[in-house]
């Protein structure tokens, strides 16, 4: 068991390197001196247009009508977001409730329209009627930009889901209100998407977001880890420490960007010919729980065409951190920087009594990294719970929150039943 640990320990490793590697390797596009780069004309995912459209590729491919809008954080990070104000079942109209989607880990946008319409949230939420806005975090493809740090330095990585729930959410969350003259909408977080949400109600100060907010829907809602059963994410914990300090020494801060090699590598060995599909579907189970039933492997190649969209280390580490711990807290600087940044030798505790917004909290049975248990702690902390659902499906895991074939009969109208409840 220890030589297996620190077997995936030390591939994780490899493959993180090897990422680093790469990324390098299109020195010829980058300039001299990149230490102020505009908006990150010289970064090579920043600029690519096949990235960047991925999602608005899809929604005109079915005909929904489609804006992108750009947000600048008050650090000065450049946030993308995507809207369908409109659906051919539905027409675009003022005044549409509004629900407001965020991906998870390593993941963008594009989570929600790759399954396409009748199956991706996004189509579903825009044919009910509503105004759907899916947001980016910070270092993802579709955000790799800056006022004036570029994504080739260690400080443009510098920030875990802290950040994104402290600074990216409040700020995509205001642009959309100011925008469409609104007051409050629906929030819908899968993975990470719910673990910066509790993180902004946390920090939130005079209940000033908390207050925005109809009603939060987490799927797959992350806080409490401590009974998660994924072995990759098991057998790196123990070493967040050490693969913080490894990756800092070889000036790697990105953790699995997207590149061209593995988008070739994700269609050419994931596609329905391939003899190495099932391989491609059990790298997911092994991450989010065994469920081959509801994966469909034919949208494998799309499917790994976007994702993994990239994400600081950092917020891996933070993760990991939190399964040591048991806790929900601050990210651990060590003792003396934990002195340094808190005043204390332990990070704080995040203070899940000031998430006020109605929450709805879905989970799986099979959800590897949602364990039941820690679902089941993180309802007896939130205030204004709407309730625990549990999806009916008993092989439910972490990843068919968002691609499985029957999501809208298990999960999607509930949680559309939901809102409707929650209307001003």
């Amino acid at each position: 068991m220890i030589k297996n640990k620190f077997l995936i320990f030390f591939l994780s490793l490899i493959i993180v390197s090897a990422e680093g590697l790469n990324k390098e390797s299109d020195e010829d596009i980058h300039s001299e001196d990149d230490r102020f780069d505009g908006v990150n004309i010289h970064d090579a995912l920043s600029r690519n247009p096949d990235v960047q459209t991925f999602t608005g590729k899809i929604l005109d491919k079915h005909g929904y009508p489609w804006e992108e809008h750009e947000v600048t954080t008050p650090d000065g990070y450049l946030l993308t977001m995507f809207r369908i104000s409109g659906s051919p079942r539905s027409p675009q109209k003022a005044n549409k409730s509004i629900a407001f989607l965020q991906h998870g880990l390593l993941s963008s946008s594009a989570d929600w329209v790759v399954t396409g319409p009748n199956q991706g949230l996004a189509f579903i939420l825009a044919d009910a009627g509503y105004d759907v806005w899916m947001g980016n975090a910070r270092g993802n493809t579709h955000s790799r930009k800056h006022l004036y740090l570029s994504p080739k330095k260690k400080k443009f990585w510098q920030f875990s889901w802290h950040e994104i729930g402290q600074i990216d959410l409040p700020a995509m969350i205001n642009f959309v209100l100011e925008h469409t003259g609104q007051e409050k909408l629906h929030y819908i977080g899968h993975s990470q998407g719910t673990t910066s949400f509790f993180v902004m109600g946390a920090l939130d100060k005079n209940n000033v977001m908390m207050s925005k907010i109809k009603s939060m829907h987490a799927l797959a809602p992350v806080a409490f880890m401590s009974h998660l059963k994924s072995p990759f994410v098991r057998a790196m914990a123990p070493f967040v420490n050490s693969i913080n300090w490894v990756t800092s020494m070889l000036g790697i801060h990105e953790f699995f960007p997207s590149n061209k090699m593995m988008k070739k590598g994700g269609y050419f060995l994931c596609r329905d010919q391939s003899l190495f599909q099932s391989v491609c579907a059990n790298v997911l189970f092994l991450i989010g729980g065994y469920n081959s039933e509801q994966l469909n492997r034919t949208m494998l190649p799309d499917i790994l065409y976007y994702t993994p969209a990239g994400a600081a280390t950092d917020q891996l580490v933070h993760y990991g951190q939190e399964v040591n711990s048991g806790k929900f807290r601050m990210f651990d600087y060590g003792m003396f920087g934990n002195l340094n940044r808190y005043g204390s030798m332990k990070p704080p505790n995040y203070d899940l009594s000031k998430v006020t917004a109605p929450v709805a909290l879905h989970y799986g049975d099979n959800d590897w990294l949602a364990a039941v248990k820690d679902v089941d702690k993180l309802a007896e902390k939130l205030p204004k719970l709407i309730g625990k659902f549990r999806v009916g499906h008993p092989k439910w895991n972490h990843l068919d929150f968002l691609w499985a074939i029957e999501a809208k009969h298990y999960l999607y109208d509930r949680v559309i039943s939901l809102m409707e409840r929650y209307e001003d």
